[in-house]
């Protein structure tokens, strides 16, 4: 499946540190070839892959793409974004 980032997230994957970056490389090659299937909860359309104990990269997979919509260094940036939704 190809991967095509929003410009948020490249933005984000861009100011994240050179080894957090790598950890995110490698989630992103697995939601590439195996794409997990968790959803938000409260009705968000979209995914969900927790990369470290703070970090996460929120995707959509529509047809043959998957969308990398946010990738999150820390808790409090993903919840701020999820409690926008609620």
């Amino acid at each position: 499946m190809e991967l095509v980032f929003s410009e948020s997230a490249k933005i984000e994957l861009e100011n994240l540190s050179y080894d957090l970056k790598r950890v995110f490389l490698l989630h992103l090659e697995k939601i590439q070839y195996r794409p997990p299937r968790k959803h938000l909860k409260h009705g968000i359309p979209c995914h969900v892959e927790k990369v470290t104990k703070q970090a996460r990269i929120i995707y959509d997979i529509l047809e043959d793409r998957i969308y990398i919509l946010h990738c999150f260094n820390t808790h409090k940036e993903y919840e701020q974004w999820y409690n926008s939704y609620k």
